[in-house]
């Protein structure tokens, strides 16, 4: 009986563990993703107003 309780504390150990694991993988490719998207949007902007200046 002590086996079987032991077996299923491990079990769930590594599911937590695995899970919080995959939280902050998720968390550091939203910020990843976050930042690629504030870069694009920096050389829109710039280009934009590269044009604005070109048409003048």
């Amino acid at each position: 009986m002590i086996a079987r309780k032991t077996l299923v504390a491990l079990m769930a150990a590594g599911f937590v563990s695995t899970a919080l694991a995959g939280c902050n993988t998720v968390e550091g490719a939203g910020r990843d993703i976050q930042a690629a998207g504030s870069g694009v949007s920096h050389v829109a902007t710039e280009s934009e107003e590269e044009l604005e200046k070109a048409t003048e």
